[in-house]
């Protein structure tokens, strides 16, 4: 005999409940499964992540081009990027440059210490930031340093003209400590599925 209980608990969780008895007279077992509760609509099935695969390393495929390597009409691919999109698991499709042909040769990562830590501090150096084109990349970090920048330019000199004409002149910068790229080994957009 298998009994069957559900319900809801807080922070979002859902018990389970499963009593049975097993055969020949043993005692009655009850076991519980606690588990999170699951927005069915934001998992991804297999042929979402192979979608996403294909497109991670290529992005110029078309409905058509995916439709045959999945095997699946062009309606059902179109729906299903369609959808990825809506859910925000796809952001933006870019064209990712050979930055040396841009003229984009020296790539510093900058560690950025500011004098005050207070949430407007830290949100107006992110929107100042984020308006300089040499920063490619921000994140606010833990340990000695509060934000660490990706910033690309042609070279030193244009460097040093951002670093003392627009990162130093910032309100609250306190320290700047730049580490420069010497080669770059391995460069991926693409998140392992």
């Amino acid at each position: 005999m298998l009994t069957f209980i559900s319900g809801n608990f807080p922070e979002k969780q859902r018990l389970l409940v499963i009593s049975f008895s097993l055969p020949q007279n043993l005692p009655r077992q009850t076991v519980f499964f606690s588990f999170q509760q699951v927005n069915m609509q934001n998992v991804l099935d297999p042929i979402d992540l192979e979608i996403l695969r294909l497109l991670q390393k290529d992005a110029t495929l078309n409905n058509k081009e995916l439709a045959f390597k999945l095997n699946k009409s062009i309606a059902t691919v179109h729906e299903r990027i369609r959808r990825l999109k809506e859910q925000g698991y796809i952001q933006r499709i870019v064209a990712i440059l050979d930055r040396k042909k841009i003229n984009r040769n020296l790539i510093a990562f900058s560690h950025v210490f500011l004098k005050a830590h207070t949430a407007e501090t830290l949100i107006e150096f992110e929107t100042e930031v984020a308006k300089f084109s040499e920063v490619m990349e921000c994140f606010q970090m833990t340990g000695a340093y509060d934000f660490i920048l990706r910033i690309a330019t042609s070279d030193m000199d244009a460097y040093h003209l951002f670093l003392r004409n627009k990162l130093a002149t910032l309100p609250n910068v306190s320290t700047v400590q730049s580490f420069f790229v010497l080669s770059e080994t391995k460069s991926d957009t693409a998140y392992p599925l």
